[in-house]
């Protein structure tokens, strides 16, 4: 009896997968052309047409009586989903393909759900928005770290008095002219905060990180010249291999200055953030050439190690490390 009904539920099912139509997909168990009545071969305009007239026909408010309005507005809506399906060259598509390939029950499902759950938005527009945004931030970010390193130069006592020789004369003229005025001692201070301030962005040279931010360092431009930035880097390095590894030139101070921050594994801006007399004691110890180089890391890393043995933090927590272990947690912790 129950392979008898397994049979029956079968063969019940049989018309409707033979026709590709599946339940939940698209019209469902109906065929869209026929709902709009109009054929595989019917053009955008015609199907158009048609769905005009069943939308008249078939508009809920044109009918009454609470059985005959529900009818129409079940059809009406039927006959909305078949036009929204065949109105769209893709989605007519894939439609299509189920009818075709009535077997591909997976296939139908992604197809269907793919662009039911796909963004509407055209994705080169998201890319630029999102780019346009990223970019937006990085130069804003930029200027904050800019104006944050000012702030702090102009609260160092070094560079606050630097500031202060340099713009002595300036500051006692303004101090005179506006002293006529009656200036108040918050005034007077605020003016010297923003003479301060001034010297210092003209004189200081903020680099690395804090670097006073341009437009070049904007994502959208490094995008827009790329191509030039990948040309010269491949330019750049087959001069390097022809100078310095074929013709065996000596080395300036801007190729020593590379080998080194080379060497130290530093990036650009990292690199130009040491100070000037670090920089320089680089190049005294000739560290460009790899043996010396070597020999002045190993004699950092073991002075390094001997600070380190003489810190009592340090001295601390390798007896915790040698009485309790990495891994054991107790309740005196």
């Amino acid at each position: 009896m129950r392979t008898h009904g397994l049979l029956l539920v079968l063969l019940a099912l049989l018309p409707t997968m033979a026709l590709g139509l599946l339940e939940g997909l698209y019209c469902g168990k109906d065929n869209c052309y026929d709902v709009l009545g109009v054929t595989r071969e019917s053009s955008k305009s015609e199907i158009g047409k048609a769905y005009r007239q069943l939308a008249r026909r078939y508009h809920p408010d044109l009918h009454r009586g609470a059985e005959a309005k529900a009818a129409a507005e079940t059809q009406f809506k039927l006959v909305a989903t078949a036009y929204e399906i065949l109105r769209d060259e893709e989605s007519r598509t894939d439609y299509d393909y189920m009818l075709d390939n009535p077997d591909a029950y997976y296939a139908h499902y992604y197809r269907y759900y793919r662009r039911r759950v796909a963004p509407k938005v055209d994705v080169r527009v998201v890319i630029v928005v999102v780019l346009t945004i990223v970019s937006v931030i990085q130069y804003y970010s930029g200027w904050q770290r800019y104006d944050s390193a000012i702030k702090y130069f102009a609260t160092v006592p070094k560079y606050r008095n630097q500031a202060l020789e340099i713009a002595r004369d300036e500051i006692q003229e303004k101090i005179q002219k506006k002293g006529k005025n009656r200036m108040s001692k918050n005034d007077q201070r605020d003016e010297l905060e923003r003479i301060i301030r001034r010297v210092i962005e003209e004189k200081m040279d903020v680099k690395g990180g804090y670097a006073k931010p341009t437009l070049w360092d904007v994502l959208w431009v490094q995008l827009i010249i790329c191509p030039y930035t990948i040309l010269s880097f491949i330019v750049w390095h087959a001069q390097w291999f022809w100078r310095y590894t074929v013709m065996k030139q000596p080395y300036g101070r801007e190729q020593k200055l590379y080998l080194i921050r080379r060497h130290l594994g530093m990036g650009q801006h990292q690199f130009e953030a040491q100070e000037d007399k670090l920089i320089e004691e680089y190049l005294h110890l000739k560290l460009w050439q790899r043996d010396n180089f070597v020999t002045w890391k190993a004699e950092q890393d073991e002075e390094m190690k001997k600070k380190l043995a003489e810190n009592p933090r340090y001295k601390a927590y390798r007896r915790y490390m040698k009485n309790h272990g990495p891994g054991r947690i107790t309740f005196e912790d």
